[in-house]
């Protein structure tokens, strides 16, 4: 039987000028070691956890006072760790290090607006607004809120709030009157940016009349700035006494230096919010340093970012993936902002983008690279990617066939780095890396620094079976807490229950032979028909290999003193679940995975729910199968999908 290849190598020159190359060499000589490979080095970043994140601390060139003399306290205690606690920094500073006249913003909304901010004008600009804020009273631990697009004064407003040591907190302008109370109502923000619109898909949608509404019901908001998009930010602004115009607040300039203030490096940067679909969203507090330290980290060594490159993410503002996309400007890179449907006026769009402007890493999501699939497009043909090294997706699995379409339609040479981690830690897990191979269907590694191990049921490692991802060991960017929890009680709850002392991430995987990872689906979606676990994603990448097949989303249906498998399929236009289509799916799913993972009942419905930043509700789905109440359905993007699922006569037999 033939040995397996792997999708993709990097050749001996990249290899050469990687980043990471380079920081193994750094420290192999410093430390004395004798770093042969990746996994050699990724098994030193563990068990010598402080050494690498102090030497990567220096390496990467950190702006700061500090990093103190201690690395870490409590490190026998998770949660309670606390890395550098002498040290000071300010996130702002170590983003806008840069200077000079090269792009630090090119800005698209859709075909509508086109604009670019230099390293300087960038700088200029949250100068001005800095001096606003403070002349506002905006002190360190206030928060600041966005109601934001994917636009520069998005970036700008955090910046600046940063600057000042305050906290930053945002969501996108698609989040309707009670999801942004449910947000910004827990955090009681001083001051609110919000847009005068924005577009999508074609459509012009003005928001200020929605802004009234939920601004009337946060009274703590002291100013409302608009940020044009729509319109030029002049004439009346009467929808309420406390908006004004961003030009209109800023000071003229110039205005000179930024004076930052530098905080402690576990103070608070932002607070970002959980799906909130079974409830008010959580509050995460997630720390300056941290926060810092690991998306250098990621950017410089699993991404292999360097100055000028140029990264884009398909992105809200609701999503932390626009957070960790703005980090890279700490790297010196061009951010490629872009808001509005991936798929106006067609799925070309964003490739259209990444053609014009150059982009090197290309970030989007698993779903997105499907959708592409099952629109038959195929860039290498149409598109000049030749500046493109990385791409990059999460949000949900990249099943295997994913992997192969990109090879075939999109690029040869490119490190195809599936991602994973996410709100929680404002990062990954596991990633990409730009020294070893790329195989079918597995993300790359785990990331550096980070004791990712996967525990079975009992609370053992293993490899290559599947079980539960963990974090055995503290790392710098654990959220610092949750915002209104005073004891910690929510925070030990959501990640240290059910291994105490160990942090239990929710998603079932599998740690392969390569050192990569497989993500099956979140522990808490995952199937278990007569007690065997299954992962939803296993089942997804069979069912949706067929052509009359969109998206699928599957659960578990409490039956006859066990679960049964549901699966709900979204079909293309002129198909029909008849009996051969529902006869072809059971026979692919029982081929491709196994008995165990043929659905009871296969049934058709016109959409799926989700949630803003894209990703299906298979929970939200359990509980209206189980005739229990969605009880934040405001989290949800299109809440009006969940009718699909409500009282089908086929889920009572």
């Amino acid at each position: 039987m033939p040995v397996a290849k792997p999708l993709w190598e990097p050749s001996a020159e990249r290899i050469a000028e990687a980043n990471m190359t380079a920081f193994m060499a750094w420290v192999g000589e410093r430390e004395s070691l004798d770093l042969a490979d990746y996994a050699s080095f990724y098994g030193w970043s563990v068990d010598q956890s402080e050494t690498f994140w102090r030497a990567f601390w220096e390496w990467s060139g950190i702006i700061a006072d500090g990093p103190g003399e201690v690395t870490l306290v409590n490190a026998d205690q998770m949660p309670g760790a606390q890395f550098f606690p002498d040290a000071k920094l300010n996130f702002a500073e170590n983003l806008l290090r840069r200077r000079d006249g090269a792009d630090a913003i090119v800005f698209r909304a859709e075909d509508k607006v086109e604009r670019r901010l230099s390293h300087r004008e960038l700088h200029e600009q949250v100068a001005r607004l800095v001096i606003a804020l403070r002349e506002e009273g905006v002190e360190p631990g206030d928060r600041v809120a966005g109601f934001l697009p994917n636009m520069p004064e998005t970036v700008i407003a955090m910046l600046a709030t940063a600057a000042l040591g305050a906290i930053w907190s945002s969501c996108s302008p698609d989040f309707g009157h009670q999801g942004v109370l449910d947000r910004f109502g827990q955090i009681e923000p001083k001051v609110l940016f919000v847009p005068d619109g924005y577009y999508y898909a074609g459509k012009t949608l003005p928001v200020l009349d929605r802004v009234k509404a939920f601004a009337a019901e946060l009274p703590t908001v002291q100013r409302i700035v608009v940020c044009p998009l729509l319109g030029d930010g002049s004439g009346p602004l009467n929808f309420d006494e406390r908006g004004v115009w961003l030009e209109d607040y800023l000071p003229l300039p110039p205005v000179g230096e930024i004076e930052y203030e530098r905080m402690p490096f576990n103070a608070p940067l932002y607070i970002m919010f959980s799906s909130g679909t079974t409830g008010k969203p959580k509050c995460i507090v997630h720390g300056a340093g941290g926060t810092l330290i690991q998306h250098l980290k990621e950017h410089k060594l699993h991404c292999d970012l360097k100055p000028d490159d140029r990264v884009f993410y398909f992105t809200t503002c609701g999503w932390m993936m626009w957070n960790w996309q703005v980090s890279a400007l700490a790297s010196e890179c061009t951010l490629l902002l872009y808001d509005g449907s991936p798929f106006h006026p067609d799925g070309n769009v964003l490739f259209d983008y990444a053609q014009a402007e150059r982009a090197t890493l290309f970030g989007t999501s698993a779903k997105y690279i499907d959708a592409l699939k099952k629109a038959d497009l195929r860039p290498k043909d149409t598109h000049d990617l030749s500046a493109m090294k990385v791409m990059t997706s999460t949000g949900s699995p990249l099943v295997p066939e994913s992997f192969d379409w990109v090879y075939e339609n999109v690029m040869e040479d490119l490190c195809l780095a599936s991602i994973s981690g996410g709100t929680d830690i404002v990062s990954c897990f596991v990633l990409g890396n730009p020294i070893n191979p790329v195989w079918r269907g597995e993300i790359q590694c785990r990331g550096l620094g980070l004791a990712v191990e996967v525990w079975n049921d009992a609370g053992e490692p293993v490899i290559e079976e599947k079980g539960e991802l963990v974090c055995v060991k503290p790392f710098p960017c654990m959220p610092i807490y949750f915002w209104n929890d005073p004891d910690g009680s929510r925070y030990r709850s959501a990640y240290f229950e059910r291994f105490p002392g160990v942090w239990c991430h929710g998603d079932y995987v599998e740690l392969t032979r390569h050192g990569g990872i497989i993500v099956y689906g979140r522990s808490d979606a995952t199937l278990n028909p007569g007690g065997v676990r299954i992962g939803t994603a296993e089942i997804y990448r069979q069912v949706e290999q067929l052509p009359e097949v969109l998206e699928s989303i599957v659960v578990g249906q409490d039956w006859d003193n066990d679960v049964r498998v549901v699966l709900f399929v979204r079909l293309a236009e002129g198909a029909v679940l008849d009996e051969e289509l529902t006869k072809r799916i059971k026979t692919t799913i029982r081929q491709g995975a196994s008995p165990r993972h043929v659905p009871a009942r296969v049934l058709a419905v016109p959409d799926i729910p989700r949630t803003k930043s894209g990703k299906i509700v298979e929970l939200a789905v359990r509980d209206v199968v189980h005739g229990r109440v969605v009880k934040n359905q405001e989290a949800l993007a299109n809440p009006e999908a969940l009718d699909h699922f409500k009282g089908r006569d086929e889920l009572q037999s």
